[in-house]
């Protein structure tokens, strides 16, 4: 009889843990064909299943039972596709393989394209897949040190699966060559070449010429609407992204949901100006940011506390208040100051921007490297006609105990999923000690620094699973990393809490230097 284990995630979020990969596939394609009301994605790895779920629709108890219930018979049915992949096999960790394996490289080579691969789930970037399968002894560990960067198309093994880096970045994979196939390209319909389901095969084409990749066109300026309304940026000041309720769905691709930090601000900020609550806003952080308007707009900004302040084409110049609606004319310029608590502002336009999205989306994901690019400087923004019947909102009163440099920042946690990978020392200490917020910290997560590391009772290699927005993840050094909306969809160190979704806004406007405390909203033993 198979034996699920279910462990906390968050108050919206629960991890399957089953025996094996097979049966993780088996569930995964039960949930599919027959979905329970109020599951909102899910996230499969190598024996796990992250299921994120909405509260309202359904409890977390009620959610296990019937989770508890699906027979593992099921197969996912999907069309029969057959993938096959050049590689020149000329890696920098070939070698290194064919020594750990006792064997000549060549050997490495013929194994690697001597069988088919089954593309089982996608996760740590978009379009990178889990390719299981392959011949048995191809079964290695990750490199001790990962390298800084590993270029787009390196062929990696990693335990028992394969995969290829879609873009430039991080890794501590084996690399044992490299493809021009590319593995995601969002000019394609279905931007990862790689579906979960399809089959895959290696071919060695060593020596051969490189077969020629074609450019990509860089998407064009977008051109000032039809109404003429656009924004001319000045300064974007530190960081200034384009945000909205996030780009959810697209686990299957490897794609986490990003989207804004502070969510209830950005729903804010679209509230006063009348606009759909999930409407992209500007999103700054730390000020120093500054736009001219062209043609008439209404504005609102909400978020971090700090002065706005309006000057207008004759060069009169007056401070405006945040959380109410703001009638901008032709010429004026707005200008956000340093935040004196909090870090991020929304900045909402009465309409929207008239930018296309990126996979439903004009969230931009730092780590993903999907969606509109980092605004900049002499960047226009058009601006959407006004819908009929959008009418502006009432001003509204900011929201009290932003967070400060000055004040020690407390946040609720929920223990799980891997709390007994910890000694009771560690996780009475994540809950004892103050944290400083390093200024490593961004949109992925807030890195902590604390006294004292935090201990483990279990030093294996943690198969890759699904994380969740919030989750607290503990790398060798003990000191925690807290994934926030650019996070990894997968996670190979064990999370010893998350952040309770309530205070996740919260999070998102945590400045660098500040001091932070976890408190649990239920006892560790419930966990344990």
């Amino acid at each position: 009889m198979t034996t699920m284990r279910f462990l906390p995630v968050n108050l919206n979020a629960v991890l399957v843990e089953l025996e094996d990969l097979p049966q993780t596939l088996a569930l995964l394609a039960s949930l599919r064909a027959e979905p329970i009301a109020g599951i909102e994605e899910l996230v499969p790895a190598a024996r796990t299943l992250l299921v994120s779920f909405r509260p309202a629709a359904i409890s977390a108890d009620e959610l296990e039972r019937r989770i508890g219930a699906r027979s593992l018979d099921a197969r996912e049915t999907r069309i029969d596709r057959r993938i096959e992949i050049p590689v020149r096999y000329d890696g920098e960790d070939l070698e290194e393989v064919a020594e750990l394996l006792g064997i000549a490289p060549g050997e490495v080579v013929r194994r690697h394209t001597g069988s088919d691969y089954t593309v089982a789930f996608t996760g740590f970037a978009p379009g990178f897949a889990y390719l299981s399968g392959g011949h048995p002894s191809l079964n290695v560990p990750r490199r001790k040190v990962p390298r800084t960067r590993i270029p787009a198309g390196a062929v990696g093994l990693a335990g028992s699966f394969s995969g290829v880096y879609p873009q430039a970045s991080p890794g501590g994979w084996q690399i044992l060559g490299i493809t021009d196939a590319p593995m995601w390209d969002l000019s394609r319909e279905t931007p990862a070449l790689l579906q979960p389901g399809d089959t895959v095969r290696f071919v060695d084409v060593t020596g051969q010429p490189r077969a020629e990749v074609k450019a990509v066109a860089a998407p064009a300026q977008p051109a000032v609407s039809n109404n003429g309304c656009a924004f001319e940026i000045r300064a974007p000041g530190l960081q200034a992204l384009l945000q909205d309720g996030g780009r959810h769905g697209q686990a299957k691709q490897g794609v986490s949901a990003s989207g804004a930090m502070d969510r209830r601000s950005l729903q804010a900020a679209n509230r006063l100006v009348g606009n759909a609550s999930d409407t992209a806003c500007i999103e700054i952080a730390y000020g120093g940011f500054q736009l001219a308007c062209r043609g008439d707009a209404v504005v609102a900004v909400t978020g971090a506390e700090g002065s706005v302040t309006l000057t207008r084409a004759d060069g009169v110049k007056w401070p405006l208040s945040r959380y109410q609606p703001v009638a901008l004319a032709d010429g004026d310029v707005l200008a956000l100051g340093e935040p004196a608590a909090g870090i991020r502002s929304y900045l909402a336009v009465r309409g929207g921007f008239d930018i296309a999205p990126v996979l439903g989306s004009l969230s931009t994901d730092t780590l993903a490297r999907i969606g509109p690019p980092q605004i900049a400087a002499g960047d226009v923004l058009p601006i959407r006609p006004v819908a009929g019947g959008a009418l502006v909102g009432e001003p509204e009163l900011p929201p009290s105990g932003l967070p400060c440099v000055h004040e020690e920042v407390v946040l609720d946690i929920v223990f799980g999923p891997r709390t007994d990978w910890f000694t009771d020392e560690a996780l009475a200490l994540l809950c004892s000690q103050s944290w400083l917020v390093t200024p490593q910290s961004n949109r992925v997560g807030v890195r902590l620094a604390g006294e004292k590391a935090l201990e483990r009772t279990n030093h294996a290699e943690l198969p890759s699973e699904g994380t969740a927005c919030g989750a607290i993840q503990v790398p060798a050094s003990g000191q925690p990393v807290l994934f926030l909306a650019d996070h990894p969809l997968t996670g190979g160190y064990p999370v010893i809490a998350s952040v309770a979704t309530h205070h996740l806004d919260r999070a998102g406007q945590i400045p660098v230097n500040a001091r932070v405390r976890f408190k649990p909203i239920a006892p560790v033993k419930a966990f344990r």
